[in-house]
C-alpha cells in the first residue's frame, strides 16, 4: 500500500513513512492510493475476529490492510499491547449501549484521559516508539489541541523512548479539568505551550512549522494531530467494532452521528464507508461553530476567524478550519490533486471560503457518501444532558449531547440503529453538568484533586517564530 497527498504531490510513501512525516511537503494531507475494499466473506471473518478475539485482533486484520512495511508478528503485538482491558477498563474496548428505540451510544472514552482521542493515540505512541527504535532516530512531535487530542497524546507519548512532545493550545480556552490533565504532567519529554488565541490559531502554527521544510527535518517534526493518516486509520476500527455489535447479519445497515469539528473522527467513517462498511448515514453535528453543518447545507465551506469563532459549553468543538477536510474533498472532487489544491492552498487562503454548489460532484455527495448533518447550541445540550438523564439515568459530556440531539432529528428509518459516538466522560465538562443536572457528575479516583496540582506550562502569543525558537532551546 503506498500513500499520496490531497494536493498531487508526484512522491508514493510507504506507511511508516508518513507516520512520521505528518504533511506531505506540499502541504497536502496523505491518504491511501486507494481504499481496500470489504466484500461479504471478509466481513464475516471480521466479525467472527472480533467476537472470538476481541478488539485488538479486529485492529490487527483492518491495519494490515493499509499497513504492509511493519510484519504482521509485530503489527499484532502492537495491536495487542494497545488494546487491553487495563488500559480501557473493559475487555470490549468500545462497548455499544442501547439509549433508546433506535438510537445507541458507542462508549469511546474508556482510556486514560476519558476521551476518544485515547482510541488512536495509544497505538500511535506504540507505532512512534517501535519504528523510531527500528530506525535509531527521535521524533519532536508538534501538536495542536482543542482540549482532548493534547492530554491523549502526552500521556500516550509520556517517557516514550525518542520522543519529545511540543504541545499548543489556546490559552484560557479549555475546561479546567482538561487544562489540568496536561499541564500537570512533569515528564521531561512533555512541552505545554498556551497559545494567546483560539484553537485554529495554533493548527496554522502548526502547518506553519510542517511547512518550513527545512526545520522540520532538521528537528524531526511530526505530528499527532488528525492530519496524520496513522491517527484517522486506528479510529476507522471502532467504525468496523459499533457495526458488528449492533448487527447479526452483514445486509444490515447502520448509520453513525459524530460530534465533530475539526472532521477527522468522521473521516474515518467516511474511509470506512469507502471500504464497504454497510453504513447508511454518517450525520457531522456541530456546535454553534458550525462550518461543516453550513457546507453540507449549502455547499459553501467558510472559514471563520478568531473573532467569529464562538466560545462553547462543548469546547473540543470550537473550530472554524476543519484540517481533515480537505480528505473529503479530495475524494468529493475524484481524487483531483491539483484542483484540491487550488481551492485548499489558493481560494481559502485569498478568500477565506470556497464554494461547491454549484458543482454536480457536490450534488451527489449524500447519496455517494452518506453525509448529513446538524447543529447543537448551549440550550439544546442543557437540555439534552437533562433528558438523557432523567429517561435513561446516563450521563453525557456536552459534545455527545451535540450528537444525541442531532441524531434524534435524523433517526431516519427506525430498522436501521442510529450509533452516537461517545466523545468523553461527563467529569471533563463538570461545570455544564453541573448547570444542567444540579450536581457534578462523577470522578474516576485517580483524577481527585487534578486541578490542584502543579502546572508546567508556557504562555506565549500566536507567533511561528516565538513557538520554533522554544522547540529549538528544548532539542539542544
Amino acid at each position: 500500500m503506498l500513500y499520496l497527498s490531497t494536493r498531487g504531490h508526484p512522491d508514493r510513501k510507504h506507511f511508516c513513512d508518513i507516520l512520521l512525516e505528518g504533511l506531505a511537503p506540499d502541504g497536502g494531507l496523505y491518504l491511501p492510493a486507494h481504499y481496500p475494499q470489504i466484500d461479504d466473506a471478509a466481513l464475516t471473518r471480521l466479525r467472527k475476529a472480533y467476537h472470538e478475539q476481541g478488539y485488538a485482533e479486529l485492529a490487527f486484520q483492518i491495519l494490515s490492510l493499509y499497513i504492509d512495511d511493519i510484519p504482521a508478528a509485530d503489527l499484532k503485538a502492537l495491536c495487542a499491547k494497545t488494546y487491553t482491558a487495563a488500559v480501557f477498563g473493559t475487555g470490549e474496548i468500545v462497548p455499544l449501549r442501547h439509549l433508546e428505540d433506535g438510537l445507541w451510544l458507542e462508549a469511546l472514552s474508556n482510556g486514560p484521559t476519558l476521551a476518544f482521542k485515547d482510541m488512536a493515540m495509544q497505538l500511535l505512541g506504540n507505532l512512534f516508539e517501535y519504528e523510531l527504535k527500528r530506525r535509531g532516530e527521535e521524533l519532536n512531535i508538534l501538536g495542536a489541541t482543542s482540549g482532548d487530542t493534547g492530554s491523549a497524546a502526552e500521556h500516550a507519548m509520556r517517557g516514550k523512548e525518542g520522543v519529545r512532545v511540543f504541545m499548543t493550545s489556546p490559552h484560557g480556552r479549555m475546561s479546567a479539568f482538561q487544562q489540568a490533565q496536561m499541564f500537570s504532567l512533569q515528564d521531561e519529554n512533555i512541552h505545554n505551550i498556551a497559545i494567546e488565541g483560539v484553537f485554529d490559531d495554533c493548527q496554522d502554527i502548526v502547518k506553519a512549522v510542517s511547512n518550513d521544510l527545512d526545520f522540520k527535518r532538521q528537528y524531526k517534526i511530526g505530528t499527532v494531530n488528525s492530519i496524520n493518516w496513522a491517527r484517522l486509520l486506528a479510529q476507522v476500527v471502532y467504525y468496523f467494532a459499533g457495526y458488528i455489535q449492533a448487527t447479526e447479519t452483514n445486509d444490515q445497515k447502520v448509520s453513525f452521528t459524530v460530534p465533530s469539528g475539526n472532521f477527522g473522527n468522521i473521516c474515518a467513517g467516511h474511509v470506512a464507508r469507502c471500504m464497504g462498511l454497510p453504513i447508511a448515514r454518517l450525520v457531522v453535528a456541530t456546535n454553534e461553530n458550525d462550518v461543516l453543518d453550513e457546507f453540507f447545507r449549502t455547499g459553501v465551506y467558510r472559514v471563520r476567524g478568531s473573532a467569529d469563532t464562538h466560545e462553547t459549553s462543548s469546547p473540543s468543538m470550537d473550530i472554524s478550519k476543519a484540517s481533515n477536510f480537505e480528505r473529503f474533498i479530495f475524494d468529493l472532487l475524484g481524487r483531483n490533486g491539483q484542483r484540491t489544491k487550488a481551492l485548499f492552498s489558493a481560494a481559502l487562503q485569498t478568500y477565506g471560503r470556497f464554494d461547491l454548489s454549484a458543482d454536480p460532484l457536490f450534488a451527489d455527495a449524500a447519496a455517494k457518501y452518506g453525509f448529513e448533518s446538524g447543529k447543537s447550541t448551549h440550550a439544546d445540550r442543557l437540555t439534552t444532558i437533562k433528558d438523557t438523564y432523567h429517561r435513561f439515568g446516563v450521563t453525557i459530556d456536552t459534545h455527545t449531547a451535540d450528537g444525541v440531539k442531532v441524531a434524534r432529528e435524523h433517526r431516519g428509518d427506525p430498522a436501521v440503529p442510529m450509533i452516537v459516538l461517545e466523545t468523553a466522560l461527563p467529569i471533563k465538562f463538570a461545570e455544564t453538568i453541573q448547570e444542567a443536572l444540579g450536581h457534578v457528575p462523577e470522578r474516576p479516583a485517580k483524577f481527585a484533586g487534578i486541578e490542584a496540582l502543579p502546572k508546567r506550562v508556557q504562555v506565549m502569543p500566536a507567533d511561528v517564530e516565538r513557538v520554533k525558537a522554544y522547540i529549538e532551546r528544548h532539542c539542544q
